[in-house]
């Protein structure tokens, strides 16, 4: 099974590490969302879509991509964020306009990742050192768990 990873991140690079994790794992393709090549996808049996959280929303560029691409037809999907909070409701957006494209998502991810939005940042951000290693074991985790979903 051919899967890419698609990905914005750009403050810490929190979602950029745990891509890299999810690619080892599922032997994927990383592409970070601004080195996308139109078409790509049809190439793809999965493919996972990873953004940063930015006032209470993935990255405006991932959305729109999602927006701009053509409808499919059942093919697999997961979705991944990293936040202050490290809320999973955060992917819901995603989620939903991912499956009116047509795709069939069989998982999400989320956890903490370094913030310094705002006020944070004048007391030295909040999560320092997150994503750490026990998230990415269960980084590490989650894309196992996919391998039984796109065999």
């Amino acid at each position: 099974m051919k899967t890419l990873l698609i990905y914005k991140s750009i403050h810490h690079g929190n979602t950029e590490k745990i891509a890299k994790v999810m690619a080892n794992s599922l032997e994927a393709e990383l592409m970070d969302l601004k080195n996308y090549q139109t078409n790509l996808i049809d190439e793809y049996d999965l493919i996972g879509f990873g953004s940063g959280i930015y006032f209470n929303k993935p990255h405006k560029k991932l959305i729109k991509f999602i927006d701009d691409l053509n409808d499919v037809k059942g093919k697999k999907a997961f979705v991944f964020t990293t936040s202050g909070r490290g809320t999973i409701g955060y992917n819901d957006l995603l989620i939903n306009k991912l499956s009116h494209k047509g795709f069939k998502i069989i998982g999400d991810f989320s956890c903490k990742g370094f913030d310094t939005w705002g006020p944070f940042k004048l007391i030295g951000g909040l999560n320092k050192g997150k994503p750490d290693e026990e998230d990415l074991k269960n980084v590490k985790k989650f894309a196992e768990s996919l391998n039984g979903e796109i065999e």
